[in-house]
């Protein structure tokens, strides 16, 4: 009996020293999360560890939320992010970065160049690099890798991979516009100067009179230039243009009206086809008007004697297409998709004969763009162009008006 109540002794003990133990390494285990066990006088050690083991649970579920809000977050980011531990197991991709695993495309560049990165960042290093793909679609990427430390000691890498690519094609338009504007203000600037020291050389009044012609010309040249500059400066910078109404029948007379000289003086003839009835447009009327301009301009431009512009609108479901056709040189379709760029000409030798500063249809695309519309083109070398220009109708104005059936060819049909 004695060795009995000797045995059952020893459990006792040795259970209250196991719940000890346990209740100490639930105060070490809460200890390191920052927070204290407060176990009242009346509560028993089985109690205390049952409530050390929430406190533990809680603090697993609020690590866990905090991930999962974490890598939500990350997932927002328009960068990719890749996280990988000491021995390079990935810890973390965001959702930008998945994009990258398993690509077949040209991207799988990327997903090697992240791989190289953050491997050579494990061994302390912080590397930066850019990478072009050529796609399609073509991207710029730029690709950065860092160690990440605890105490000093690597733990991890992390890498990031921005799109680069808007900034880059910025970047490359303001070269090339300061490029062409240095250009084409140089061009009738030197002109000038050149003019005038040859004025002063001569004493010939028909001379004399000859040059003071060339140089108002190249005066008018650079004030073309530096107004079409300004329009498109003024059009870009407008988020909003003021718009009002403004009937279609007087949008169309008053720019035949600005350009009726100019092809008279080409003898190009205008011939102004149907228009809609009582049928309004909200625009900025200057804008609208310079749009327009543009286009019947370099239709004359670009058309030969005796060759007729033809000028019009229609209704096309809720818009207006304003309709300019030449008979011309017409466009090679390799250019198509680049004379909207200021400064571009398809031919460079013959817009310096008519004067023109290629800004043109920078601004007509810029109006259109401002004004909720779009400008499209078809042409074909040797036979013309047909641009046209669609802008919403104003609310309401088409209201009872059937759509406009095209009777001739010249108009267009819906895009």
């Amino acid at each position: 009996m004695t060795a009995f109540f000797v045995v059952f002794g020893l459990v006792g003990w040795a259970v209250v020293v196991f719940v000890a133990r346990e209740l100490v390494l639930a105060r070490r285990e809460l200890a390191r999360a920052g927070r204290a066990v407060d176990v009242p006088d009346n509560l028993s050690l089985v109690d205390a560890i049952a409530e050390g083991q929430r406190e533990a649970d809680d603090r697993v579920l609020q690590s866990e939320a905090v991930q999962h809000w974490l890598l939500a977050a990350l997932d927002e980011s328009s960068d990719a992010i890749v996280v990988i531990d000491r021995i390079g197991r990935e810890i973390v991709r965001n959702s930008v970065a998945r994009r990258f695993a398993g690509a077949r495309t040209g991207e799988v560049l990327a997903e090697e160049a992240i791989a190289e990165l953050v491997q050579d960042a494990l061994t302390g290093h912080s590397s930066e690099r850019e990478l072009q793909l050529y796609g399609p679609p073509r991207q710029v990427l730029q690709l950065r890798a860092f160690p990440l430390r605890r105490d000093g000691e690597i733990v991890g890498a992390v890498a990031f991979t921005r799109d680069i690519s808007e900034a880059r094609r910025v970047e490359s338009v303001r070269r090339d516009f300061v490029a062409n504007v240095s250009h084409e203000l140089k061009t009738p600037i030197g002109a000038l100067g050149l003019l005038a020291e040859t004025m002063a050389a001569t004493d010939d009044v028909a001379v004399v009179q000859r040059l003071a012609d060339r140089v108002v010309r190249e005066a008018d040249r650079l004030a073309r230039i530096v107004d079409d500059l300004l329009d498109l400066s003024t059009i870009e910078a407008q988020e909003a243009p003021t718009r009002a109404p403004m009937p279609i029948r007087l949008v169309l007379s008053e720019c035949v009206d600005i350009v009726q000289a100019a092809a008279d003086a080409a003898e190009v003839p205008l011939l102004v086809g149907p228009e809609p009835p009582d049928l309004e447009i909200f625009c900025d009327p200057r804008q609208m008007r310079s749009a327009l301009v543009n286009l019947i301009d370099n239709a004359i431009k670009y058309s030969g004697p005796e060759q007729p512009v033809e000028i019009g609108a229609c209704v096309v479901d809720d818009r207006i297409a304003f309709v300019v056709r030449d008979h011309g040189i017409g466009i090679p379709t390799r250019d198509l998709e680049r004379i909207w760029e200021r400064f571009y000409r398809v031919d460079r030798a013959r817009s310096r004969d008519t004067g023109g500063t290629g800004l043109g249809l920078a601004i007509v695309r810029h109006v259109a763009q401002a004004h909720g519309g779009e400008v499209t083109v078809h042409s074909r070398e040797g036979e013309g162009s047909t641009f046209t220009l669609y802008v919403p109708l104003a609310n309401g104005s088409a209201r009872g008006i059937a759509e406009t059936t095209p009777t001739e060819d010249r108009w267009p049909t819906r895009p």
